[in-house]
């Protein structure tokens, strides 16, 4: 009896879900959507060294990171030469994050840490603390702790095995903010919201839903980019409670549709509104396999003038797998061209040679981006 009471919460919650509206169920708040326009982060960046790695780090044809590491040393009140210095638990790293808008003295900044010398791997290292600084120069926050690679690397004897890159980690709420970022809310009359994505259709329902939460003439579209609010009277000199007012709203916005591929990780990500015209496409694969083979070639039995020789044997493999047509008829949605390249048994890199294809062939409408 309680299972089955169970199952009938689970068929209601699913029932619930189903029944629900698309835009209630793809909509994204506001503040996922659109920012404040001219508050932006600002990329902080310093030099500093990472210590206690099992002998990964930095080799004595790395200069600077010794001469850190002296330098360091001076100022603790050791005094040592740099030619007596062993740096293989030592790496020179450029410490890199970014400072949010409105950002505060004692907030944590979460760092990034890459060699930039000849260190092998940074795995069980910890960071010094390291001054990060502005473009303008200025010490913005002080960065320090034990890093997170992701993953691990091992061997000797000349073998070795790497999991992720070892060469570049993160300390996770390792900054800490000195001085905070100086920007500050807006107190004129009119907001001016950026979205991220710029768009017609997002830019339309953003406006909306502003007008639909505090009345019509509120917010208009000015571009893609930009939708202008107007500070209600109540919310003069309280802009904060207003922005936290409509942060909160559900806006459905519309995306591109897009096809991005990375060819060198072999990685595809097709967008949910990627359409296909009427095409058809067969696929087969075509390998040409060439091998060599040295043999001896010995001369006959009391030959006084016959070579032992190396006679290289060369053979060559032609293969072709037999190729599958598949049709895809207009208005293809994403499921389908996904159950159609399963069909043809396509490989991450098969499906990029198809995509630029059918690209060409006019028949994917949707925009291909190459990282």
């Amino acid at each position: 009896m309680r299972r089955l009471s169970r199952d009938w919460r689970l068929a209601v919650v699913l029932a619930t879900l189903l029944a629900a509206p698309l835009s209630a169920r793809s909509a994204a708040r506001l503040k996922d959507v659109a920012s404040l326009q001219g508050v932006a982060s600002t990329p902080l960046i310093g030099y500093g060294l990472v210590v206690g790695l099992n002998k990964t780090g930095d080799r004595r044809q790395t200069i600077f990171s010794t001469q850190t590491l002296v330098n360091m040393l001076e100022r603790l009140g050791v005094s040592v030469s740099a030619g007596r210095v062993n740096i293989e638990n030592v790496a020179a790293v450029l410490v890199t994050a970014e400072l949010p808008a409105y950002a505060r003295a004692g907030a944590r900044l979460d760092v990034t840490a890459s060699s930039v010398g000849d260190a092998r791997s940074l795995q069980g290292g910890t960071l010094l603390a390291t001054p990060l600084r502005g473009p303008e120069g200025q010490v913005h926050a002080i960065a320090q702790g034990p890093l997170s690679i992701g993953g691990f690397g091992g061997g000797g004897a000349g073998n070795s095995v790497a999991v992720n890159h070892l060469t570049v980690g993160r300390v996770p709420s390792g900054g800490l903010v000195q001085v905070g970022s100086a920007a500050v809310l807006p107190s004129s009359d009119t907001l001016a919201l950026a979205l991220r994505e710029p768009d017609f259709v997002s830019a339309s329902r953003v406006a909306r839903a502003v007008n639909e939460e505090m009345g019509n003439d509120t917010a208009r579209v000015v571009d893609p980019g930009t939708v202008l609010v107007r500070v209600p009277e109540q919310y003069r000199g309280a802009v904060a409670d207003l922005m936290a007012r409509i942060e909160a709203l559900p806006v459905d916005t519309d995306v591109p549709a897009r096809v991005v591929i990375n060819e060198r990780s072999g990685t595809v990500v097709v967008g949910g509104a990627v359409r296909l015209g009427p095409a058809a496409v067969a696929h087969g694969n075509l390998s040409v396999r060439i091998t060599t083979r040295f043999e001896v070639s010995q001369p006959a039995p009391l030959s006084r003038t016959g070579e032992t020789a190396i006679v290289p044997n060369v053979g060559v493999d032609v293969r072709e797998q037999a190729a599958r047509l598949v049709t895809l008829s207009e208005g293809t949605t994403l499921d389908a061209v996904v159950a159609a390249l399963n069909a043809l048994g396509a490989t991450p890199r098969d499906i990029i040679a198809i995509m630029q294809a059918l690209k060409a062939a006019g028949a994917l409408r949707a925009e291909i981006v190459i990282l």
